[in-house]
């Protein structure tokens, strides 16, 4: 069975392509992935990653706020009693950023420009998920 994955768009940010491209490729990777849109709260994404039962919390973030919106993510799950999620963060993130993120409980950052197969296999290493079986 596949790992189940969750990309989130928290906040007040309106822009999902890269969230679309970053879903489609996981799903081509094998993953069954769940898209919440646009401007979801954090109450609702935890409550939606308990919902589908989802292994990772993929966080597209865009507007600046990832130290804060990552941290009450993380700490949504943690109440909600769903600590083991993996919770990942990408988007507009300063390098001088991500180890904040880290230690706000992001398992990965993927800032703008992560080549969509270093996301894919980081992800997969995450979860532990196999690849797809070549076809012939």
């Amino acid at each position: 069975m596949p790992a189940r994955v969750l990309i989130a768009k928290p906040g007040l940010d309106g822009h999902d392509r890269g969230a679309k491209v970053v879903a489609r490729a996981l799903r081509d990777a094998g993953f069954e992935v769940v898209f919440t849109g646009i401007r979801q709260r954090v109450e609702d994404i935890v409550a939606i990653a308990l919902q589908e039962d989802v292994a990772v919390v993929g966080l597209s973030i865009l507007s600046g706020a990832h130290l804060a919106l990552t941290a009450r993510t993380v700490e949504g799950l943690r109440a909600a009693g769903a600590g083991d999620i993996t919770v990942i963060v990408g988007g507009t993130v300063p390098a001088a950023d991500v180890p904040r993120l880290l230690e706000a409980g992001a398992a990965a950052v993927f800032p703008t420009g992560t080549p969509l197969d270093e996301l894919v296999d980081r992800v997969r290493a995450l979860t532990a998920a196999p690849a797809p079986a070549e076809r012939g």
